[in-house]
């Protein structure tokens, strides 16, 4: 049987797009408390089923594939500038294919404006109405308002008028950073794009017998399996080894692994890859936030789906390549690898150091570089430590020089030194897990 929070998901979920619900009105309708109806408010928002605005409120949308992950909602846009919604606000759930800055003069400007798209304008009234009759939402910068015309045509066409304080060039950097960020979400790969959902999971449930074990093994060829109680929560892990020995008629529950490892969809594959290795385990059960059973993952699949992505393309920059960009592989004097480059402006902390966080990063890098060298696999930083620190200043070269001392089937690891001038600036260890192919 379903919790009451379930059943308030569910209903979220079959909700039309664009219809507008309330904490009182989910209470008052499936008759449970406020506080129950706010947490699964929320808990449908982190699933990207609902989102909300100030002064408007809590809106059903269409929930993203990562496939679409860079498009923005409009009630996204009035989140991310803090806006207010003037008209239209039926129209939040919609996405917004491009936005376009009305900077020039208005035939010219109109000519670039599609359907799906957002105008980015001050208070040109004209142009406020125009957008809207050619099927675009519009953002009014500034803090400026819209006329009543302009309001009413934009909730009879259901499409927004947002409103907000801040600048054109402000608003649209702010956007563009909003799905610049997303790009790169979209490059780290999650659990959830492993998961086939027209393939579900084969598992067992917790009063059948050892022998529908060895039955399930003659069918998929697989020795482990997820078990679930009568509502399809996880409750454990039975494989090969632990029904060894036991009656074919003894119940599975008996023989099991209870409170087994699990990740959730979100959960960076990353992530799962490091617990797989650290904890020697080839199979994760995939759960959502009530354990109800989603699915499985394999070590194998885990390693591909790694392998995969590092062939594609990059389309947003992270951190560390920002931080790495400046910077190349070499030989020293004897002849060992050495990755070099100078101390950037944006690399160094409030006294104008080289900064302890990024200096960590290029320790790291400098380390998974020389291992790579030897190991071709995937790795993931199991433990750092950084025994000598000294400043280094701005636009300063640096030598970092990693060492491997140890190198196992699992587990490798990096004695890193910098040099600044020709004089040691940093020592560290770095211990990585090492993720065979």
């Amino acid at each position: 049987m379903a919790t009451k929070h379930e059943k308030i998901l569910e209903y979220i979920e079959g909700l039309e797009i664009g219809h507008k619900i309330s904490v009182r009105q989910i209470a008052r309708e499936l008759e449970v408390s406020e506080g129950t109806a706010y947490r699964a408010i929320k808990e449908a928002e982190n699933q990207g089923l609902v989102s909300t605005v100030e002064r408007v409120g809590t809106v059903r949308i269409e929930k993203k594939h990562r496939s679409k992950i860079e498009r923005l909602t409009f009630a996204e846009v009035v989140n991310i500038v803090d806006g207010q919604v003037l008209g239209g606000s039926t129209g939040l759930h919609k996405s917004l294919s491009r936005f376009v800055i009305g900077a020039m003069k208005l035939e010219a400007m109109i000519r670039y404006v599609e359907p799906g798209n957002l105008l980015i304008v001050g208070n040109r009234d004209n142009a406020h109405r125009i957008s809207l009759e050619r099927g675009a939402a519009v953002l009014i910068t500034g803090g400026f308002d819209a006329t009543e015309e302009v309001k009413q045509l934009a909730d009879q066409l259901e499409l927004p008028v947002i409103s907000c304080t801040y600048d054109t060039f402000t608003v649209a950097a702010m956007i563009n950073r909003a799905i610049y960020d997303r790009l790169i979400k979209k490059e780290i790969l999650l659990v959830e794009d492993m998961l086939n959902p027209d393939q579900p999971p084969v598992f067992l449930r917790l009063d059948d017998r050892i022998s529908r074990f060895h039955e399930s093994v003659r069918v998929t060829e697989h020795s482990r399996y997820p078990v679930v109680d009568e509502r399809g929560k996880l409750q454990g892990m039975v494989t090969a080894k632990d029904v060894v020995g036991h009656d074919p008629e003894e119940r599975i529950e008996r023989v099991m692994t209870r409170h087994p490892i699990t990740v959730t969809p979100k959960t960076s594959l990353a992530s799962a890859a490091h617990d797989m290795v650290w904890e020697g385990i080839e199979l994760l059960p995939v759960v959502n936030a009530q354990y109800h059973l989603l699915g499985v993952i394999s070590r194998q699949d885990v390693i591909k789906s790694l392998q995969y992505m590092q062939k594609q393309p990059q389309v947003g920059e992270t951190i560390n390549d920002l931080i790495t960009k400046g910077f190349e592989e070499g030989k020293g004097k004897d002849g060992e690898f050495v990755f070099r480059g100078m101390v950037a402006p944006q690399m160094t902390d409030p006294l104008g150091n080289l900064s302890t966080g990024v200096l960590t990063s290029l320790i790291t890098e400098a380390a998974y570089r020389r291992l790579r060298r030897q190991h071709k696999g995937d790795m993931v930083t199991d433990n750092l430590a950084l025994y000598t620190l000294k400043p280094v200043q701005l636009e300063r070269e640096i030598q970092i020089h990693p060492r491997i001392i140890e190198l196992g089937r699992k587990v490798g690891k990096v004695d890193v030194e910098v040099y600044h001038d020709g004089h040691m600036v940093g020592k560290a260890v770095v211990t990585a897990q090492l993720i065979e192919r």
